[in-house]
């Protein structure tokens, strides 16, 4: 709408013109609508309508999303008051002036108060070309400006009095101070024409186009008031819509379109690079002319010189007084800028020396080259590092020490960073050493100059040789040698990810069987000297393309990558089972025969015939499994992964998260087996067995007690089967009934810390005496860290309680215990009893046990009694006592306590009658492994 007012203004001012509206009324007029149009446009500008308000603050919510962008101050709506306060003044001068024509009241020789009117409407005019601009605050810098300003102005007076001024001013017969009243307009017009160019040039550049617009506007005026003068003063008649009122009203419509010519400026507006910010927004800042005070200094030298030589009359006193002042100004200011220019060279200088300084202390070789990389300077850095001499390499172009892989890639991105803006840019390549060799370098190319550009380039062998250290130790075990866990994942990883190939792909792990004897007897140190051993011979047996990784521990890993079937893999793990245990290891000052236990797992499962390949993790994890299988086995041997390890492991996690949760519901209970005088049929004991009821469901010991030792459960449940047992058993015996406790322990329980306080305290709190209780072991407990084993039992003995060897006969150091501990029950494995009357060689083994625990004073219970035959075969052989299904099954308290109480000594008749069937027997409630 502003810019619409505006151009109906001129169109109107055009028609009335060519229609000669009046020859007296018609410029005052036509002035004073331009005016009111420039007032009506610029207020609009300052002051934008509701609707303009409302799309602004909706583009703010909609670009922020968060109501109304916050206020920030447009400095070009300043400048536009400023405009509009100078319109406004126009337009009142200009209506003074239809008032009261003439622009001087000559009767009183003073400005009239139209002129008042102008000149304010031109001061203020100037000052909105100030008042977006960063006013320096320096004293040299106004100095400057007063000066360069004085200069300019000066030489256009001495070339306008010369070209014009000086023949108005013998026409017009006026005094001097007359005259000047004449000039005041050009003269103030002039003064701030050339005032204002500093701030105009240095507007930020969002203002720019409305700053010049309104420049021109103040140029038109200076031209206006230039020409009204000229006109006025040769006494010619003024034409109506001369030149003067025709530049006053282009340069009214001009003011009043400064604001529209761009659209106001966005808070996240980017400022000029000569711009700082106020409240966010770019704000200019005042630069100066430059050369233009020379400039126009030397035209009106030459002017006047010319003038001068060729003019009827002499010059004027006042052209020479302004000249002369004007020349010693721009002398002074000669000056001045000779000696910035001194400052500024002394500067450079010290900045070189500086740089040159700076570039030898610095570890870093430092370029500076033409933009097409001739090398123009470089430092010392050069013949120290890279043995180059820096005479050599000036005038040669970086590319020819570049390796020539490395080649394209950095010219591809020096080309894209010379076309860009980029600061800098940072290029990894290897350099040429004078030796020839080719050195990882890291270097950082910037702008030194429009035409140079700075290049600092870093040697980076150090950091690669330690990065290549690093990367050794990372995935490489310090001790062997070998790769480790890690480097053989990832290794595996990217083996079982390739495509599918013919070649048959595995993974063995190798565990030595009884290391940790060696570091227990030799040390730590012997046993890594073994490890070490063991690594040198599984490399040394392996192809060269297959990968050797100790995965921890004893542990090792073998990766085959390209074996041609798998019949060929497992024959090399045969033979590195050979090779690991058919010699002796050198441990310190001794030598020690291990065996190995070696597992198998195969990528594409070739056993089961299955054709999908597995991930690398799963086939890590089976062979593990394998090899943890082959141990479980005995050790010494050779074992692929079948589907069933990994059911069987999962079932045992299973069980364990199981037990604890029946451990805290309480879902265990105590069964008695009852143990037997055989010749009276008296019971003399029972043994205490665990059961486990998950639901309704009986889960059989076998399945549960694996898991729980493995799962450090043990320990808990055999501290609560030894309380409830030794609780019930003491509660029978104060009501007179003399029976016997026996309780099975594992290996883990007699580890335990406080194993022989914690069952004194158990006798204790239940009242069942020491010597009412038998510990049950196994020969395999015994042989697991005997020394331990046989010290705590010992401690046992001492308490009064009895122990028992279970399962005797099945382990290979029964005897040797026997001497060593001292035993009072032997119980004869029922894998001997199974055999009595269908076996000659176990009933003869049956029988020597039975001999021997009479000759060494201990007590012999025969377990597993089933059948008749063994029952009378037992009391052939005179075993004292004996348990089993046929004597009775395992019950649950209550039954058992029925069973004490009526006693097998009233059963009269416990052997077959003459139809073969058996006696009395009490059915327990289920099964008993023994």
């Amino acid at each position: 709408m502003p810019i619409g007012v505006v151009a109906l203004a001129a169109v109107l001012f055009v028609l009335v013109s060519l229609l000669g509206g009046g020859e007296v009324g018609m410029p005052a007029w036509a002035e004073t609508v331009a005016a009111m149009a420039a007032v009506v446009s610029l207020l609009a500008a300052v002051f934008p309508l509701p609707v303009r308000r409302r799309q602004e603050a909706g583009e703010g919510g909609a670009a922020g999303g968060a109501g109304p962008p916050p206020v920030r101050r447009d400095l070009r709506r300043d400048s536009w008051g400023w405009f509009a306060v100078a319109a406004a003044c126009w337009l009142a001068g200009s209506v003074a002036g239809a008032v009261s024509p003439g622009l001087l009241d000559t009767s009183s020789g003073a400005l009239s108060l139209a002129d008042l009117f102008y000149l304010a409407a031109i001061a203020a005019l100037t000052t909105g070309f100030i008042v977006p601009v960063q006013l320096p605050r320096d004293v040299g810098t106004w100095v400057r400006y007063i000066a360069d300003t004085y200069v300019c102005v000066a030489a256009l007076f001495v070339f306008g009095w010369v070209a014009e001024f000086g023949t108005l001013y013998h026409l017009s017969g006026e005094s001097p101070a007359e005259f000047v009243l004449e000039l005041l307009y050009p003269l103030v017009g002039i003064v701030l024409l050339w005032g204002a160019l500093p701030f105009v040039l240095g507007a930020a550049r969002p203002y720019r186009p409305g700053v010049w617009t309104a420049y021109l506007a103040l140029t038109a005026f200076v031209i206006a008031d230039v020409v009204s003068m000229a006109v006025r003063l040769r006494g010619d008649a003024a034409p109506v819509g001369d030149i003067g009122d025709a530049a006053r009203v282009a340069g009214l419509l001009a003011l009043g379109l400064a604001p529209w010519i761009t659209p106001p400026p966005r808070g996240d507006e980017p400022a000029a690079e000569d711009a700082e910010f106020d409240g966010g927004l770019p704000r200019g800042r005042m630069i100066g002319p430059g050369i233009a005070p020379a400039a126009v200094g030397a035209a009106a030298a030459i002017f006047v010189a010319g003038h001068s030589l060729t003019g009827s009359r002499g010059m004027e006193p006042v052209v020479s007084l302004i000249a002369g002042s004007a020349v010693l100004v721009m002398l002074a200011r000669l000056a001045g800028l000779q000696r910035e220019n001194d400052g500024l060279r002394r500067a450079v200088g010290a900045g070189e020396e500086h740089f040159r300084a700076l570039a030898e202390s610095i570890n870093d070789l430092v370029l500076i080259c033409d933009l097409n990389g001739v090398v123009q300077y470089v430092s010392d850095k050069a013949h120290r590092t890279y043995e180059h001499v820096p005479d050599d390499l000036l005038g040669r172009s970086v590319t020819e020490f570049i390796h020539p892989e490395d080649l394209p890639h950095v010219e591809e991105v020096y080309g894209e960073f010379l076309t860009t803006d980029r600061p800098a840019l940072r290029i990894s390549c290897r350099v040429r050493a004078a030796d020839g060799t080719w050195l990882p370098t890291e270097s950082t190319v910037s702008r030194y100059t429009s035409s140079r550009v700075l290049i600092t380039t870093r040697d980076l062998s150090e950091q690669a040789a330690l990065q290549r250290q690093v990367t050794h130790l990372t995935f490489h075990d310090g001790l062997t040698g070998l790769p480790n866990r890690a480097y053989f994942e990832e290794r595996v990883h990217e083996v079982v990810g390739r495509e599918p190939s013919p070649e048959t792909v595995a993974v063995l792990f190798v565990d030595l069987d009884g290391f940790t004897a060696v570091n227990d007897s030799a040390g730590h140190a012997a046993g890594d000297q073994v490890l070490a051993q063991a690594a040198r011979r599984l490399r040394s047996a392996v192809q060269a393309d297959d990968t050797v990784a100790r995965w921890g521990g004893d542990e090792f890993a073998v990766l085959v990558e390209n074996s041609d079937e798998a019949r060929s893999i497992v024959e090399l793990a045969e033979r590195l089972l050979r090779v690991l245990t058919a010699e002796p290891y050198r441990a310190g000052e001794r030598e020690v025969v291990l065996s190995a236990s070696i597992g198998i797992a195969f990528a594409d499962d070739p056993p089961s015939g299955d054709s999908e390949r597995r991930s690398g993790a799963e086939l890590i994890r089976n062979g593990d499994l394998a090899m943890a299988r082959a141990k479980e086995l005995g050790g010494g041997r050779v074992e692929v992964y079948a589907a069933h390890m990994h059911t069987d492991v999962v079932r045992r996690l299973e069980l364990g998260a199981d037990l604890q949760r029946a451990l805290a519901e309480e879902q265990f209970a105590l069964e008695f087996q009852p143990v037997v005088e055989l010749d009276t049929s008296r019971v003399t004991g029972v043994e205490a067995l665990v059961r486990w009821w998950r639901g309704s469901e009986s889960v059989p010991p076998q399945d549960f007690i694996r898991p729980a030792e493995e799962s450090g459960l043990m320990i808990t449940l055999g501290d609560w089967v030894l309380r409830q047992a030794c609780r019930q058993v003491a509660r029978w015996r104060a009501e007179s009934w003399q029976v016997d406790l026996s309780v099975n322990f594992t290996a883990r329980q007699i580890a335990a810390p406080r194993f022989v306080e914690s069952v004194a305290q158990v006798l204790e709190e239940t009242g069942l005496p020491p010597q009412a209780l038998t510990v049950e072991v196994t020969e395999a407990v015994l042989v697991e860290d005997a020394g331990q084993t046989v010290e705590r039992l010992s401690a046992l003995r001492e308490l009064g309680v009895r122990l028992a060897i279970d399962d005797f006969g099945t382990g290979y150091a029964s005897l040797a215990h026997l001497g060593r501990l001292p035993v009072d029950v032997i119980k004869i494995d029922p894998s001997f009893v199974a055999g009595l009357g269908r076996d000659e060689t176990r009933t003869l083994l049956t029988r020597a046990i039975v001999r021997l625990g009479h000759d060494l004073g201990l007590t012999v219970v025969a377990e597993g009694i089933e059948r008749p035959e063994q029952l009378e075969l037992l009391r052939q052989m005179n075993c004292p006592r004996g348990q089993g299904f046929l004597v009775a099954r395992p019950m649950a308290p209550g039954p058992a306590e029925s069973l004490l109480r009526t006693n097998l000594t009233t059963v009269q008749d416990t052997v077959p009658d003459d139809s073969g069937e058996p006696g009395v027997r009490l059915p327990g409630s289920a099964l008993s492994p023994g």
